[in-house]
């Protein structure tokens, strides 16, 4: 990719940052890319695309375990799943057998699995020898007459973030527009009812959130003709020119794709959350507005008296028991805003939030949502997190996978929220698995089990010996405890 082509990607105008600043997202250093890069961040992007063979283009190392390696769910396909490289080695480097390994590459998944269409992600080995991505996927398409896409996504071009602009432009460039959706459907429960075609742009249906809002969109007659990428299949994509509306779901890295859609076709966009019934609630109310449909205006707001009226009445008994707790939340990018707007609908009080991966406007949305004293995390290393939960008192440890055991170690509940949970929070529905999810881990027995005394402490000791008095673990408490606790259990 040329350097011209980055430097626009990375001063995207649709961010509110570099409109103020003028000076566009960080450029990589060494070592920045240590929480995810370009590579990982285009393929993180566009894996949920259910039904189409996803090649890495490049050494074994970069593909790693693809198997369900974000929660994404598919209501069909599962090709998606299958880890696919062209595992070059030293060898096919020297010898330049690159794009040569590739083109076969391409033709054994079509072979093998039949898909929509093939994407092939460069990394950092294949766009330093300088393999022509764009030309071997020209001639496979044209070759085996399936579409080919090249992902342009070397490691060192930069971060996670820039990674998912990448992808975003090159289904702009080579994706969209290339079909046009079927004619709405009618109802014949409703045979006067306007359908109206919108796109949700960053939602990647993990843990099958997706499925939690699509029955809204439903009854209100909005038809999502494109979820990029969650559940995805590659004609939906084809068709997103054709919404009327577009949404971007807690993802600002996908920006781009919003603005080009409205630059290209004339659809507005606007950028909202599905966590928290709230902002569930604000979103719907969003769709109404930029559709200025009087009708769908009135279903809306009774859509959702009702569905917040049984909220509220699902989630009283939840508040009660969540009343009061305080949670230390450490996560990256919009979840660091939205997620504290849903904690704090429980009557929970979010006393830091992460802020690694957020951009300023979510930076300044966390400040709105927390207060001035909120404070803001961007060290997130287990030592300065359990520091924090001493200093915060804070009840809950509300992070990603990888703070497990950090919160285990220090026997503090944990509630994992990024990729790879097992539950989805979006939705009026999915506040309520949240609630309940919460006071399951609040509330397990184990905490009061394992910050006692130790069963064996009170035993007699063998003859001619002590009686051991003191426990070997001396008990940890969330809100606060010893020099000496804090060190064991760090």
């Amino acid at each position: 990719m040329k350097a011209s082509d980055l430097a626009v990607l990375r001063d995207e105008p649709a961010c509110e940052h570099n409109q103020q600043a003028k000076s566009g997202c960080a450029r990589p250093t060494p070592g920045a890319t240590a929480g995810g890069c370009a590579f990982d961040g285009a393929q993180i992007a566009l894996l949920p695309i259910a039904d189409v063979a996803h090649i890495v283009h490049g050494p074994i190392g970069c593909a790693g375990n693809s198997w369900d390696t974000r929660g994404a769910r598919s209501s069909g396909s599962t090709i998606f799943k299958r880890g696919m490289t062209t595992d070059l080695s030293e060898q096919d480097v020297i010898m330049g057998r690159g794009e040569k390994r590739l083109f076969h590459g391409i033709k054994q998944a079509i072979d093998s699995y039949s898909p929509a269409a093939v994407f092939v992600y460069s990394t950092c080995v294949t766009a330093l020898i300088g393999d022509d991505l764009e030309a071997v996927c020209k001639a496979a398409a044209a070759r085996w007459g399936v579409p080919v896409i090249p992902i342009d996504s070397a490691g060192f071009y930069g971060s996670k973030n820039l990674g998912n602009r990448i992808a975003g432009e090159a289904m702009i460039k080579y994706v969209v527009g290339g079909h046009e959706p079927e004619p709405p459907p009618v109802d014949p429960a409703r045979p006067d009812l306007q359908v109206h075609d919108i796109n949700l742009i960053g939602e990647y249906n993990i843990a099958g959130e997706l499925w939690n809002t699509l029955p809204l969109f439903d009854e209100l007659g909005l038809r999502v003709l494109c979820s990029l990428s969650g559940d995805a299949r590659f004609q939906e994509i084809q068709t997103m020119h054709r919404a009327e509306v577009n949404m971007v779901v807690c993802s600002r890295a996908m920006l781009n794709v919003a603005r080009k859609l409205r630059e290209q076709f004339g659809a507005p966009w606007f950028e909202g959350s599905f966590y928290g019934a709230s902002e569930v609630s604000t979103s719907l109310r969003q769709f109404a507005a930029l559709l200025a449909d009087p009708a769908l205006s009135a279903r809306t707001e009774a859509l959702i008296a009702r569905e917040e009226a049984a909220n509220t009445a699902a989630l009283a008994p939840y508040r009660k028991r969540l009343h009061g707790k305080r949670a230390l939340l450490y996560t990256g990018g919009v979840k660091s805003w939205s997620i504290v707007s849903a904690l704090q609908e429980l009557g929970v009080t979010v006393v830091a939030t992460g802020t690694k991966k957020s951009t300023e406007e979510d930076k300044a949305r966390i400040k709105e949502l927390m207060g001035e004293e909120g404070h803001l995390i961007e060290d997130g290393n287990p030592r300065s997190l359990l520091d924090l939960v001493h200093r915060y008192q804070a009840d809950i440890l509300v992070a990603g996978g990888r703070n497990l055991y950090t919160a285990l170690k220090a026997r503090l509940p944990f509630l994992d929220i990024n990729q790879e949970r097992e539950h989805g929070y979006a939705g009026y529905r999915g506040m309520i698995t949240l609630a309940r999810e919460l006071t399951r881990s609040l509330e397990n027995p184990i905490w009061e089990a394992v910050r006692g005394p130790a069963p064996w402490s009170s035993l007699p000791a063998p003859v001619g010996g002590n009686s051991v008095t003191e426990p070997l673990n001396p008990p940890f408490s969330p809100g606060g405890g010893s020099k000496e606790s804090e060190t064991a259990h760090g």
